[in-house]
């Protein structure tokens, strides 16, 4: 079964490269050991987000910087996930880069929906912790068939995003998805957003699978880090979608 996270993607490659036995007898990763590390790296991500809402100013460069940040965390996301880096400093650069972002974004959004950024992580936490009691309860299942139209969805969407992304640095316009804070939204928009958030949390069930038997191969402790990050990079685009389709109800 392969997840529709491209970090957690290569872990069953990884788990029979690596298995404990083969790997000098280190201690074997655990599903506390994941969550552990999860939880830090929201935190880090959370406090760095504060820490920017405050201290970063507005500024006229600040768009086209934020773009940029952006594009270097698709990078960075691209690099650990097809390295497999288990190091825990490159994911703790995506953590702070993420809260950068997130921070700065966030503000804005919130000066003219007031209450936008409370509802979107209650949000996103409610979906993800919805899916992990789905995916417990044995409810949704992963499967091969979940597994292609999830991968192919989220690869489109990854696709629009980046083009974006690439149109607002190059022309600096508003690129082929709205992102504007204010001004009419269409059809197009909100079913980007929802296919994005469906896709985005059917991921997780793919994810919770994948870290479940990487962790009953007995991948090395170290692979915690990027079972942590892989969650955290679905968090982050979960985020992303909800806020945004909350910014045009809003409207």
């Amino acid at each position: 079964m392969r997840s529709a996270n491209p970090v957690l993607d290569r872990l069953d490659d990884t788990s029979r490269a690596h298995r404990l036995p083969a790997a000098g007898g280190a201690a074997a990763v655990t599903v506390d050991d994941v969550v552990a590390r999860t939880v830090g790296l929201l935190l880090l991500t959370g406090v760095t987000a504060a820490v920017a809402w405050v201290v970063v100013p507005q500024a006229v460069w600040l768009p086209a910087a934020l773009a940029g940040i952006a594009l270097a965390g698709i990078a960075l996301v691209l690099v650990i996930s097809l390295r497999g880096l288990t190091h825990p400093a490159p994911i703790i650069g995506y953590a702070l880069l993420q809260g950068l972002l997130l921070g700065v974004a966030s503000r804005a959004f919130e000066l003219v929906y007031p209450g936008i950024v409370a509802q979107a992580v209650i949000g996103t936490f409610g979906v993800f912790l919805g899916m992990a009691v789905l995916y417990r309860a044995r409810v949704v299942r992963a499967t091969p068939r979940l597994a292609r139209l999830v991968v192919g969805t989220l690869l489109g969407l990854l696709a629009v995003v980046v083009a974006n992304l690439v149109v607002r640095l190059v022309t600096g316009g508003r690129g082929l998805d709205i992102y504007s804070l204010t001004g009419d939204v269409g059809w197009l928009s909100y079913a980007f957003s929802a296919v994005a958030i469906v896709a985005g949390a059917l991921s997780f069930v793919l994810d919770f699978d994948m870290v479940e038997r990487s962790v009953r191969t007995g991948l090395p402790r170290r692979y915690a880090w990027l079972c942590a990050f892989g969650l955290l990079v679905g968090l982050v685009f979960l985020y992303w979608q909800v806020l945004r389709l909350l910014s045009y109800v809003r409207r």
